[in-house]
């Protein structure tokens, strides 16, 4: 435990010895008189000082929440020593209110007393918080001297956001070999019928249509589509962000992720992720609730970083992303490395659709001036970088806050049943 001294210390030392030393100069007796309630008040205080031997520790019910709950949290204090007042403060990071408690709080310990002080939390924004330190400050008696000292333990908690469930996603031109919820297109052992062909040697007599045998006086068989996994990969653009307030483009991308994670992996799809930033992050495909709480996790580390080592970074490395991936952006698409990146994926074959998490909400049109005009100016260029993608063969939509995702994944759906059709 560290120890300082107070002003009160501090004035009563000052006051005593410039009376002495006035004293001692002028050869005034009667100054030594004016001085000495000060220095018995300090001499009191020093004598009666003991330092306090505190232990501090913080300690939460969860490690991980969802957006809006409320979890418990403990801090602890122990004391060997009697301690007349002790201020207890938990620091607590953005996006962590007090719902119920009483922070910071002044107490009295007994020798030897242990003390628990109980407070509700409120998880107000995702990501991932650190709680504390907690300070905790001792007080003398007197009020002369104070001694402060801090928790050891800074547990962390992870907010999870909250994801809209989605009834349908985006379905993906390539499937894989295992088993999954995609129809495949090609034939085989499935149970979505496909077509009807002539029975050859070694046909299972439960795939004979018998009623279509029957007409064509010979045996006719059933084919099915399988049911196969696909691959996706989310791509999550960091590299620069439009806020106003606690909203920003890069929120909106991150709860989006999850909502998409979640619904590819209850598909039984492989899932990954790419964090295309200041720093170049990705999680290899994978499936399984374990895997999701992968992505989840990485995704609370995604933030905007700004980094010179990464400035002449604008395409995804070669085999970092499996073969015939379906790769779901999301993008402000503010930043021309991540334009050209998704370009790059586009020319090599990728089947791409990109969902522009628009900053043109926050970021409000001037009334008047060169400013507005600029500003007219810009929106056309994003509408000109739309159109590109899109003559790229790239399902491009525009999603604003205040439109329902789901209702944005079909507008790329039908972009993507209309472009398949004009490549046919």
């Amino acid at each position: 435990m560290r120890r300082w001294s107070t002003p009160k210390l501090a004035s009563y030392a000052a006051l005593s010895g410039a009376g002495l030393l006035t004293a001692l100069v002028f050869a005034r007796p009667e100054l030594v008189a004016l001085t000495a309630p000060f220095l018995l008040a300090l001499a009191a205080g020093l004598a009666l000082a003991t330092p306090p031997r505190l232990a501090v520790q913080v300690a939460l019910d969860e490690q991980r929440a969802l957006e809006g709950d409320e979890i418990g949290a403990r801090v602890v204090v122990e004391s060997s020593t009697p301690v007349d007042r002790l201020d207890l403060f938990l620091r607590l990071p953005d996006g962590l209110d007090v719902a119920d408690g009483r922070n910071p709080v002044s107490l009295h310990l007994r020798a030897g007393e242990r003390r628990e002080l109980e407070l509700k939390l409120r998880a107000a924004r995702w990501g991932g918080h650190v709680l504390g330190p907690a300070y905790a400050r001792a007080h003398d008696p007197l009020g002369l001297l104070v001694w402060e000292t801090t928790a050891d333990t800074r547990p962390e908690l992870r907010v999870y956001p909250r994801e809209d469930v989605l009834r349908r996603v985006l379905q993906p031109r390539e499937t894989q070999v295992f088993t999954g919820n995609e129809v495949a297109r090609t034939k085989g052992e499935g149970i979505e019928f496909a077509d009807i062909r002539t029975w050859h040697a070694g046909d299972p007599l439960k795939r004979v249509n018998w009623r279509a045998s029957a007409r064509r006086g010979d045996l006719w068989v059933n084919e099915s589509h399988p049911e196969r996994n696909t691959d996706v990969i989310l791509f999550v653009d960091s590299f620069a962000e439009a806020r106003h307030g606690e909203k920003g483009t890069l929120d909106l991308a991150v709860r989006a992720t999850t909502a998409l994670a979640d619904a590819y992996v209850g598909r039984r799809d492989r899932v990954g992720l790419i964090a295309f930033g200041g720093i170049l992050r990705w999680l290899v495909p994978g499936m399984g609730l374990v895997h999701l709480y992968r992505i989840v996790d990485a995704l609370l580390d995604t933030q905007i970083v700004l980094s010179y080592y990464w400035k002449e970074i604008d395409v995804i490395p070669p085999r970092t992303l499996p073969p015939s991936a379906l790769v779901i952006a999301l993008s402000p698409l503010l930043d021309p490395r991540s334009v050209g990146a998704l370009l790059d994926l586009r020319a090599r074959g990728f089947d791409l659709a990109v969902i522009d998490v628009s900053p043109v909400p926050f970021a409000p049109r001037p009334s008047s001036g060169i400013d507005s005009v600029a500003y007219d100016i810009w929106t056309l260029r994003r509408d000109a970088l739309r159109h590109r993608l899109q003559r790229a063969g790239v399902a491009v939509a525009e999603w604003r806050d205040d439109t329902p995702l789901q209702a944005l994944l079909e507008e790329v759906r039908e972009f993507r049943r209309y472009a398949r059709h004009a490549r046919v």
